[in-house]
């Protein structure tokens, strides 16, 4: 039993890498442009205060679709679920702290996981055909989520930092969200915790 559903949950992340290959972008030049990207959060802080470099390059990657004017407008979705955790502000300021005009930065609040970012960005935002922001391990599942959901999404890679404890920890809990994702879609059907 234990075996099988390993070898299903392997099947479930081989699938996803395979069925979003084709829609993942890392050059600036070869991406097509959309209206809105979709920025994926993160905490800005780990332990200690120290630094999150997914979260400083995922900000990173959203100014390179701004500035070389691959989108116009970037919608900010994260967790902002108490007074003390506030992914999105944040984005939005050191977006604002780039360089990014304050007009174009859109909020989502209630990005709480991929899943519900990427359904509001469709029934909230209006957004179909749109580019999301992160790092290549996780567009595979958003990606997938879109596409699940008949979105034409595609997405542009923020730079890693592999061979590192963080990145090992993300690998393993990637492999498990994966088929959460999956169970969520197909068999669960779990809606966002706020749709309105």
């Amino acid at each position: 039993m234990i075996t099988f559903i390993f070898v299903f949950m392997l099947g479930i992340d081989k699938y996803m890498i395979y069925d979003t290959n084709d829609l993942i972008y890392s050059s600036i030049s070869k991406i097509p442009p959309k209206e809105t990207a979709l920025l994926l959060g993160t905490a800005k802080y780990i332990k200690r205060g120290r630094k999150n470099y997914f979260y400083l390059y995922r900000i990173s990657a959203a100014k390179t679709l701004y500035m070389h004017g691959k989108v116009k407008y970037i919608l900010v979705s994260g967790d902002n679920g108490t007074n003390h955790y506030d992914e999105v502000s944040a984005m939005y300021n050191d977006l604002v702290k780039s360089g990014i005009p304050a007009g174009v930065i859109k909020k989502d609040n209630a990005g709480f996981r991929t899943l519900d970012s990427v359904v509001r960005a469709k029934s909230i935002f209006g957004l179909n055909d749109y580019i999301i922001v992160s790092q290549r391990f996780h567009l595979e599942r958003a990606l997938y989520i879109a596409k699940s959901k008949g979105q034409n999404a595609i997405g542009f890679v923020a730079k890693d930092i592999p061979n590192t404890k963080a990145a090992y920890r993300m690998m393993v809990r990637e492999f498990l969200a994966r088929t959460k994702a999956f169970l969520d879609i197909y068999v669960l059907h779990i809606k966002p915790k706020i749709s309105k």
